[in-house]
């Protein structure tokens, strides 16, 4: 973007978000997928995977999955938030038009999910797993297996024992106890064996799904609860990293300011045993994505299958002081996503152009051969295998409304905006009075890890402005609200009426 474009081409600019290649389609499309099954990782970050990058994590499944098919290098979550992420997916629309962008917001049945939307073309349809519902509803899914039915599964069939000599994990309980608990540093295993841990057991769900419905066009949705706080593994995994030999990113002098007191006095070799701890898990992870791949091989179905995999959004691991996702930093946005479309080649195995989780959607209607999502503001990543020049997104869009905070980000600069009404919500706060009113903008290529924010050097107020121009357009063009806007706001004003959540926020309220 050049600072002599006018606002006039701004205007239009923006309100394209996509721009188009030269790109012509196929001379022959080639048949519709018969299933699809998307995987997805909790908190799981890009920077710890293997075919991403990190020579340390052992992701052997996932690295095979990305040669096999596409790995997106710059895919970013629409919420660095479980529940607002995972229904942001499951509608292919932003947070904000879903209804969902704080953790404990029911999702509204109207929202029209995949699951809706393949029942209609003849598709058998499961949810295994998190699905963060924050309800009792099934939303287009005729199989619902979730945590419950895990606990529900060991009454009947009681786990083998383990030895009282073998040191495991105490219950999970976040924010009553110290973050160094909850957050697992001392690297501790569950009380299980792999073979009757959670994340076995819902590979194993998945893999009899799949099995049962070889003559059936399907749609499997598998979230595994890995590699979330406290990063769970079972007993065979403990010891497999070693603490010191883990990253410690030490963050910058600007990231003091919002350290939350959760955090404040961990020792490193507390967070050391901490990031062991989710390396850890994610093998383990892994290691289950391995078990649904095998199955679905075995059934031969791995041909016309469509494979999606993804974290949720992404985790900091000590980047910029903390440990935790709901912030706008690179790690916490930015998460794996790979395709992999039955046995069709592609062009390139790696794509470095950014992509939104809300293309997931349209992605998998594209390739499966069934109408498309008419509500889904996404764009269908289908181009990426099939055109010469596909389409690409000059700017991405994430949301953390908890925090009133949000998010744009092009191939060069970051502009994160928050109202700053309150000190840090769910757990993190900082001690200090709220921030008020800030504007953050990031050289993300002169200043990869983000840690000098330019938004106060005037010779940076053209691009600036840009982006928050940006940030109005995709919030006026996506919110179900927009239209109620009121007239004669400044450009700030109207970043904190979009910036406040739709969704009752009681934890706010009771401050």
């Amino acid at each position: 973007m050049t600072r002599s474009m006018s606002l006039k081409h701004l205007t239009a600019y923006f309100s394209m978000l996509l721009i188009a290649g030269c790109s012509t389609a196929p001379e022959e499309s080639p048949e519709p997928l018969k299933n699809v099954i998307v995987i997805i990782g909790d908190d799981h970050a890009s920077h710890v995977m293997g075919a991403l990058g990190n020579d340390l994590v052992r992701t052997p499944n996932l690295d095979r999955l990305a040669g096999e098919g596409i790995l997106f290098s710059n895919a970013f979550a629409n919420s660095p938030l479980c529940s607002a992420s995972r229904q942001s997916l499951l509608t292919g629309k932003y947070p904000h038009a879903t209804g969902v962008t704080l953790l404990t917001t029911s999702f509204p049945e109207e929202q029209v999910t995949v699951a809706d939307h393949l029942s209609n073309y003849g598709f058998s349809t499961a949810i295994i797993g998190k699905n963060h519902f924050n309800n009792n509803l099934n939303h287009g899914f005729d199989l619902k297996i979730e945590r419950s039915d895990y606990f529900k599964f060991l009454e009947n069939n009681p786990p083998r024992p383990v030895p009282d000599s073998v040191k495991v994990r105490p219950p999970w309980k976040p924010f009553n106890d110290h973050a160094r608990i909850w957050l697992n540093s001392e690297t501790l295993p569950s009380e299980y064996y792999d073979e009757d841990d959670i994340g076995t057991w819902y590979a194993a769900q998945a893999v009899e799904f799949i099995q049962n419905n070889r003559d059936n066009r399907f749609c499997l949705w598998l979230g595994f609860h890995e590699p979330h706080s406290p990063f769970n593994f079972p007993v065979e995994y403990y010891g497999s990293y070693d603490p010191d030999r883990m990253p410690l990113p030490e963050g910058s002098p600007e990231d003091d300011e919002y350290i939350p007191l959760v955090f404040s006095d961990l020792t490193d070799v507390e967070k050391k045993g901490i990031i062991a701890a989710y390396y850890t898990s994610v093998e383990y992870l892994d290691k289950n994505i391995g078990l649904v791949l095998d199955g679905l091989n075995d059934a031969g179905l791995s041909g016309e299958t469509l494979v999606i995999y993804l974290g949720d959004h992404g985790y900091l691991l000590n980047h910029h002081k903390r440990f935790e996702k709901h912030m706008m930093w690179e790690e916490a946005v930015r998460a794996p996503l790979i395709i992999r479309a039955g046995n069709r080649e592609t062009m390139e195995n790696r794509e470095e152009k950014m992509v939104e989780f809300i293309d997931v959607a349209p992605t998998i209607m594209d390739f499966l051969g069934v109408p498309p999502l008419t509500q889904a503001q996404g764009k269908s990543l289908r181009p990426f295998y099939d055109q010469e020049i596909p389409l690409y997104k000059e700017m991405v869009f994430s949301e953390f409304l908890a925090d009133n905070k949000a998010m744009v980000r092009t191939d060069r600069w970051k502009y994160i905006f928050t109202s700053g009404n309150h000190d840090l919500a769910q757990g993190y706060a900082t001690g200090n009075d709220p921030a008020g009113i800030r504007h953050r903008l990031y050289d993300l290529i002169n200043d990869p890890d983000e840690t000098t924010d330019v938004s106060g050097n005037h010779a940076y107020q053209q691009e600036m402005e840009s982006l928050q121009f940006g940030m109005l357009e995709i919030f006026k063009s996506t919110h179900p609200g927009a239209g109620d806007l009121p007239e004669g706001l400044s450009v700030e004003e109207q970043l904190v009426w979009f910036c406040e959540p739709p969704d009752a926020n009681p934890e706010l309220e009771a401050k």
